[in-house]
């Protein structure tokens, strides 16, 4: 008998993929440079060189064993201190290896921060708008996903609702700077106050409340833009990290977990991430890409055509008529729709062949998303068809 649980989820598909497939299709069509797909954030810029030298020259030097066994089930010894290493010169950390655990990007690291800190029937807290994969990542754990509704003004922490919704179920509070989809980075001061909300409601409840920080943009924030490291702000903080974006490898499927060594337990709950595995079928990243990435972590690709687009959208969008919250990172955008209904307005521009996403999953109707990691160029020709759009139909 099949497992009815992933049954219904077939469907619930990814309005994202939907709309991916219809400007896919569209492509094979009309051309697929002639559609303006802004739906899917998947890194455009090149993979910087001396990643590719790396892997060549591993290769070359290193054992089979070494480039293809398994790594040990916390990762491989000397690519955990790089990053630890890495962590404390760029932020002023203490980090050992032994706070740091390899893992299958992002997602794979919050599979694991998730399970180590809640049982089923606990809740982890987010703040829309949020990352949709937030909700199966949650509850396949048989924790509770509990969002706070947005702040729509700056699209920093709603505190008033949130501190109404903290409760003693409250295991995690799940947090995602820069973010998908608004393209926010919370502040200093957002984060400051945050911790200390964490601080006292833990007291309050006898429990530790744990941070867990979403960060695979970290590395892709503007000029002038405030990025706290958000860990140095609060001891029992988990981050959870991906080179997906700063080095523009997402099918490499590579990141960590780093516990606060601040964090009671801190190492402990590193050798339980090695036990968590065993019952995910995670069981170590690849060791090739664990030991390219460990040569690869004072660089980033060049990610300065992010801003560079995202300021020729803002500005066209702003004098359109749209209301939009510039984003300090990412490569998102989130404007608010020019009706209430932002799936009718998605599906209108599919006719000019603009596709963005609607933001109801996001947890914020009435906006929606468009990834502008393409082509600068591709974005500049978009333009007359949001104009166009935009005249014919509003």
């Amino acid at each position: 008998m099949l497992n009815q649980k992933y049954v219904d989820m077939l469907s619930k598909k990814s309005v994202i993929r939907e709309l991916s497939e219809y400007a896919v299709a569209r492509g094979k069509e009309i051309g697929y440079e002639n559609v303006f797909d802004y739906t899917l954030g998947n890194p455009s810029v090149p993979v910087p060189q001396r990643f590719n030298d790396s892997v060549i020259r591993l290769i070359g030097e290193k054992s089979p064993m070494d480039l293809h066994g398994y790594s040990q089930s916390l990762g491989i010894a000397e690519v955990r201190q790089a990053v630890a290493d890495s962590l404390n010169k760029r932020f002023g950390m203490n980090y050992s290896m032994n706070h740091i655990f390899m893992a299958s990007g992002a997602a794979g690291a919050l599979a694991h921060a998730f399970r180590l800190v809640t049982v089923p029937g606990d809740e982890i807290i987010t703040f829309a708008p949020f990352f949709p994969e937030y909700n199966p990542y949650v509850t396949q754990t048989g924790a509770v996903l509990t969002v706070v509704p947005p702040n729509t003004e700056n699209f920093q922490i709603n505190f008033d609702a949130f501190e109404s919704m903290i409760s003693e179920k409250t295991m995690a509070v799940l947090v995602n700077s820069p973010n998908n989809p608004s393209g926010i980075v919370y502040s200093t001061d957002t984060i400051k106050r945050l911790a200390a909300i964490l601080k006292e409601k833990s007291k309050q409840y006898g429990h530790i409340i744990y941070l867990i920080s979403d960060e695979p943009y970290r590395e892709i924030v503007f000029n002038n833009v405030d990025a706290p490291y958000i860990a140095k702000y609060y001891d029992a903080t988990i981050t959870c990290y991906s080179f997906s974006k700063s080095l523009s490898i997402p099918g490499e499927r590579i990141g960590y977990v780093a516990i606060n060594p601040a964090c009671p337990d801190a190492e402990q709950m590193i050798v339980m991430c090695g036990q968590i595995s065993r019952g995910i079928g995670h069981n170590c990243p690849a060791s090739i890409i664990q030991l390219a990435v460990a040569e690869n972590l004072d660089i980033t690709a060049d990610l300065s055509v992010y801003e560079k687009n995202m300021n020729i959208l803002n500005d066209e969008l702003k004098s359109l008529g749209f209301e939009v919250v510039k984003p300090g990172g990412t490569f998102y955008i989130f404007p608010k729709a020019l009706e209430e209904d932002a799936v009718a307005f998605c599906k209108k521009g599919t006719k000019y062949d603009f596709i963005g996403v609607p933001a109801d999953s996001f947890g914020c109707p009435g906006y929606f998303r468009l990834a502008y990691c393409i082509e600068t160029e591709k974005v500049e020709r978009s333009l007359e068809a949001i104009r166009k759009f935009v005249k014919s139909e509003y």
